[in-house]
């Protein structure tokens, strides 16, 4: 295994949830961090948790909206310039809205906003850290934290904007580590399943019974499942790529899972005999007529 002690990390979406957790985790081994988020009151509780925990580690902290290029590259610019190169790129921010409506029904607000964060964001700070560290040194490791969805849409209804913009982010990384083979610059991926955090509130609007029923059948995992996933990642050798890592919940998922995939079924399954005997009345009504 490799150190990250005295590293340099840079966490996006790093005040609550998944971020949240892989800050402590990675202030547990040592590395040093600049966080990034939206809200800097959290920022500060948080910086003060890890330096009143780990002395040694340095924390540098901006809000930043991660929509907004021109503030991600000056926050990238001024981390640089407090604490030094940054060695990790943790894309972490994320963000669904609206669950469980159905696209049509999406404000276009919302959607935009999605795009930006999922998207845009993710490639606004990819693109500000490989110009201002990664891409001189030709070494550097970034961590994308996508969603086991970008690969596998669920069997329910709602959040096609959501997991679109992960199977983007999956086609991203794929293509940027194709484009740095020969350099020593890692593009690792991290899918999460279910994991209980602010995130699921806030894609139903903070509806408690919303949220309770997309976690029936299962236990979701915590927040420091998939952050011990991320460290897992970060601490293999140079030479060794984890290329993608899917953290789930194990048992209950897969029956929730089978639960609503034999709904679909069912639903299918009679959609299909209405259209046979249909089918059959029609057949029958020709052959009466043909016959006459």
């Amino acid at each position: 295994m490799s150190s990250i002690k005295g590293k340099i990390v840079l966490l996006t979406g790093a005040s609550t949830g998944i971020g949240r957790q892989i800050a402590l985790a990675l202030a547990e081994k040592g590395a040093n961090l600049i966080l990034f988020a939206r809200t800097e009151s959290k920022l500060a509780e948080l910086s003060t948790e890890i330096q009143e925990k780990h002395t040694g580690v340095k924390v540098n902290y901006a809000s930043v909206d991660i929509q907004d290029y021109d503030a991600v590259k000056a926050g990238v610019d001024k981390a640089i310039k407090e604490v030094g190169d940054i060695d990790i790129l943790i894309n972490n921010a994320g963000l669904a809205l609206g669950a469980p409506a159905a696209f049509h029904d999406l404000s276009i607000s919302d959607i935009m906003q999605m795009n930006n964060t999922n998207i845009n964001g993710l490639m606004f700070a990819t693109y500000s850290v490989l110009n201002a560290s990664f891409i001189k040194k030709k070494a550097g490791t970034i961590l994308n934290v996508t969603s086991v969805t970008g690969l596998e849409v669920p069997p329910f209804p709602g959040e096609s904007v959501y997991h679109t913009n992960k199977a983007a982010q999956e086609a991203f990384s794929n293509a940027l580590r194709n484009e740095l083979c020969g350099t020593n610059i890692r593009i690792l991926v991290l899918r999460p399943g279910c994991v209980a955090t602010n995130f699921h509130s806030l894609r139903v609007g903070h509806d408690k019974e919303k949220y309770d029923k997309f976690f029936e059948g299962f236990t979701p995992l915590e927040p420091m499942d998939i952050a011990g996933g991320a460290v897992y990642m970060l601490e293999q050798p140079l030479n060794v790529s984890i290329k993608a890592l899917d953290v789930i919940p194990s048992g209950e998922l897969n029956v929730s899972l089978k639960k609503k995939l034999s709904n679909q079924l069912t639903r299918m399954i009679r959609s299909a005999q209405r259209s046979l005997t249909v089918f059959d009345r029609d057949w029958n009504e020709r052959r009466g007529n043909a016959k006459e």
